[in-house]
């Protein structure tokens, strides 16, 4: 997906947000906000994948705070809000028509737990007052039974990750997954770095994930969603041999979509206009959408 116009003030709120939670310097955050506008002048052309200049603009912030991992307490806290509600969860899928389905449903609900955006959460305590109400609403856009199709005709699919909590909902449509299509190679892809919220190899080991799928690798690098240009060649191939592709968030929907991988599934929260207009669906919403 290319820059929108409403990406810029997004993009910028989000680096407020982030040097807030790394300092409480005043000229710390404004060496911060004045290097990552210097990044955007740079790399900006309304031709450019946005999480392309998310990358470069978050990149030179956390440079000039000296702080990589500035979400490293929201995402701690984020993990452990998702565990305490795993009970909950847990007995919703046990009591659904459709484990599987639910799983998915509590997982993208769980896509909420994004922070620094409009349509996320202010802090990760919010969650556990959104967390039912957000599964009420059902899915604003369905392509769960074309999942399943897929799933029933794959030998090995791809995994990608997106943000801490969430991933604690991942391993239960990871559980789902492997109880219902016992001969899929299940790969979870998580990101080769700390970069904003999202979720490391770290996460998945500290979360057992080697339970529920056969194998965790990583984006290699320090990206918003993946730099295709600089992946490890594992998933590179991997990209190339899978049967199918599962993206959560919106990140990974903005890198992909512009790529030719297919058949891909973006499990997601709708959380902004641009991401709800270039995927045709409303916006603030539970979707699942398939891409064959």
């Amino acid at each position: 997906m290319k820059i929108q116009n409403e990406c810029v003030p997004c993009l910028f709120k989000r680096i407020l947000f982030e040097a807030n939670e790394s300092t409480s310097d005043n000229n710390k955050i404004d060496e911060a906000l004045k290097a990552a506008a210097k990044a955007f002048v740079e790399i900006y052309s309304h031709n450019t994948c946005s999480a392309d200049i998310a990358t470069k603009v978050h990149e030179a912030a956390y440079t000039a705070l000296e702080d990589f991992d500035p979400y490293k307490k929201l995402k701690e806290s984020s993990n452990e809000i998702a565990i305490s509600l795993i009970p909950e969860v847990k007995k919703a899928i046990a009591s659904s028509e459709d484990p599987l389905k639910m799983s998915i449903l509590c997982s993208i609900v769980g896509n909420s737990l994004d922070f620094g955006i409009d349509g996320g959460s202010s802090h990760p305590e919010m969650f556990i007052n959104q967390f039912q109400d957000y599964v009420s609403e059902g899915f604003g856009y369905d392509d769960v039974s074309l999942v399943k199709q897929y799933l029933k005709n794959s030998n090995h699919i791809l995994y990608f990750t997106d943000n801490c909590g969430e991933i604690v909902f991942d391993k239960l449509v990871c559980e789902q997954i492997k109880k219902q299509y016992p001969n899929i190679t299940i790969t979870l892809v998580v990101k080769g770095t700390p970069i904003l919220s999202d979720a490391t190899r770290k996460d998945a080991e500290k979360l057992n994930f080697s339970e529920v799928v056969d194998e965790i690798i990583d984006t290699g690098c320090f990206a918003v969603g993946i730099d295709f240009k600089d992946m490890p060649k594992k998933l590179d191939e991997k990209l190339k041999t899978c049967d199918f592709i599962i993206c959560k968030g919106m990140a990974n929907y903005e890198v992909f979509s512009e790529q030719s991988y297919h058949p891909i599934a973006y499990f997601l929260r709708s959380k902004c206009q641009p991401i709800s207009y270039s995927m045709g669906v409303d916006i603030h919403k539970n979707v699942v959408k398939i891409y064959p």
